[in-house]
This record gives C-alpha cells, sequence and structure tokens, in this order.
C-alpha cells in the first residue's frame, strides 16, 4: 500500500463529499503536471519490462467511476507507452446468461492477470454491490455479503503474488453533466452516449452512498482504494500514474541473471 493524499487508509470512514473532485495537489495549473506525468510514464514503461522479465508478481489495477468519470480516459493515456504483450485490459458489461449461471467472482477470476502481467479492470467485481445494489437487481442480504466475498478474493490472490491497486475516479455530478453533454454535441462521440446513462444519473445520490460504503469496507492493506480527483483529466492521469510507479518500484523486482558464458558468445 503507497501513501498518498487520496488513499483511503483501511478503517477509515468515508463520506465522498468530504473529497474534492477538482483537486490539483502540488500543481497549479496543467503545465506544471506535464513533464512530472511524462516522467511517471516513461519510468512505467521501464519497470513494466521488469516485471515481466522476472514473471514474479501480477499487477491488477482496478477502474471504476460513475458515468463519463474517465475510465477509458486514464487507461489510454496512462498506459500509452506500456508494451501491449505485458497488459491486459478486461472491461466488465452487464454478465452474460453464461456468467450469471456461476457465481459473481467466476468471470472476474478467469480475467486476473498471471504473474509477470499486468491486468486493467475497466469496471470490476464492484459492479455487483454498486448496481445490483442501487437498482435492486439482488437482495440485500445477498449483495451485503459480498464485500466480505471480496475481500477475501483479493486477500488471496495477494497471497499468490499479484499486487492489487483499486482507483474510484471521482467527478463532479456538474462535470459528468458536461461530459454527457459534450458527447452529444460532437458527431464523433456520438457513439459513446448511451441514453441509459441519463436513467442511471438520475441515482447519482444512491450511487455515491455505495461506493463511500465500498471504498470504506474494502479498502485493506494488500488492496487500497485511492480516490482520485478526476474533474481535470490532467491532475487524474498524474495521481494514477504516480501511485502505480510507485507500488510497483516497491516490489524490488530485479530483470532474471543471464546465463552463464553469455561474454564468451562471439555472433559471426
Amino acid at each position: 500500500m503507497i501513501e498518498s493524499p487520496f488513499l483511503v487508509k483501511p478503517g477509515r470512514q468515508v463520506k465522498l463529499s468530504d473529497y474534492p473532485t477538482d483537486d490539483t495537489g502540488p500543481f497549479k495549473d496543467k503545465s506544471e503536471a506535464v513533464e512530472p506525468t511524462a516522467k511517471n510514464l516513461k519510468r512505467l514503461d521501464e519497470l513494466q519490462e521488469v516485471l515481466y522479465a522476472e514473471g514474479k508478481h501480477a499487477l491488477l489495477i482496478v477502474f471504476q467511476a460513475m458515468d463519463a468519470g474517465g475510465k477509458d480516459g486514464a487507461i489510454e493515456h496512462v498506459f500509452s507507452g506500456i508494451n501491449p504483450q505485458g497488459c491486459m485490459v478486461t472491461s466488465f458489461k452487464a454478465p452474460s446468461t453464461l456468467e450469471r449461471s456461476h457465481d459473481f467472482l467466476w468471470r472476474i477470476h478467469h480475467a486476473c492477470p498471471p504473474r509477470g502481467m499486468i491486468g486493467i479492470f475497466n469496471r470490476s467485481h464492484y459492479e455487483s454491490i454498486l448496481v445490483e445494489r442501487v437498482r435492486n437487481l439482488a437482495p440485500k442480504d445477498v449483495w451485503k455479503k459480498r464485500y466480505d466475498h471480496i475481500n477475501a478474493f483479493e486477500a488471496m490472490l495477494g497471497d499468490e503474488g499479484t499486487t492489487i491497486v483499486k482507483f474510484f475516479l471521482h467527478i463532479s455530478h456538474e462535470e459528468q453533466k458536461e461530459r454527457l453533454q459534450a458527447r452529444l454535441n460532437d458527431p464523433d462521440k456520438n457513439w459513446k452516449f448511451n441514453p441509459a446513462d441519463l436513467e442511471e444519473r438520475k441515482f447519482w445520490d444512491d450511487y455515491q452512498d455505495a461506493f463511500a460504503d465500498l471504498l470504506e469496507r474494502c479498502s485493506k492493506q494488500a488492496a487500497p482504494w485511492y480516490v482520485v480527483p478526476a474533474d481535470r483529466k490532467w491532475f487524474r492521469n498524474w495521481v494514477v500514474s504516480d501511485v502505480l510507479t510507485r507500488t510497483l518500484e516497491s516490489l524490488d523486482m530485479k530483470f532474471p541473471r543471464p546465463m552463464e558464458g553469455l561474454d564468451k558468445i562471439v555472433i559471426e
């Protein structure tokens, strides 16, 4: 677990209204964050190569947010320099008939990264608490047990070599409105607009309460949550890249030792 102003410390009570969505941390404006962010992205590329080569650790990154919260943009920007061979992205939509016939973690476990790989979840197992709670798709006695199920699942992954980092991209109600409107105004972005998002927007307060509960109950030492101020995309990118860079550095990874005798090989 990497210390950060945006870390949800285990055991801490969470009220999302206490977390500003427009924070810019140590930066006065976007221009000040350009170089530090670029430095982080370069370092991420270097660290991913060691992760892949060493093959001892896996990194699982979870992104959750309200609709238009910036999950796609964060993934596109922060991982722009990563070697695709060492990275896998999974976007979780509504479960299929087959997936619904299994337990709620069945499809999640199948998508977890093997050692040496970075796995990115665009939405995740937490949807089974959020959506099913807010939209009454599952009884309370069902979704309420899932906090403990998820904590046990993530603890098991950690014990088996997976480092887990979870980001909640926190945007304001007004920012969401502007982003949804921008999708309507730009013909090239119309494909991203889903009228169902407007229906979900009506449940904003309910989702805020549901997010607060899962952040409070599921931020653990081995699988911490970070609440990322995400109204400003450039700052979101810096926070995510900063936490990930320091997380990978904390693993103290090393390239495998080369085979003996390589210094005597002559390629003609």
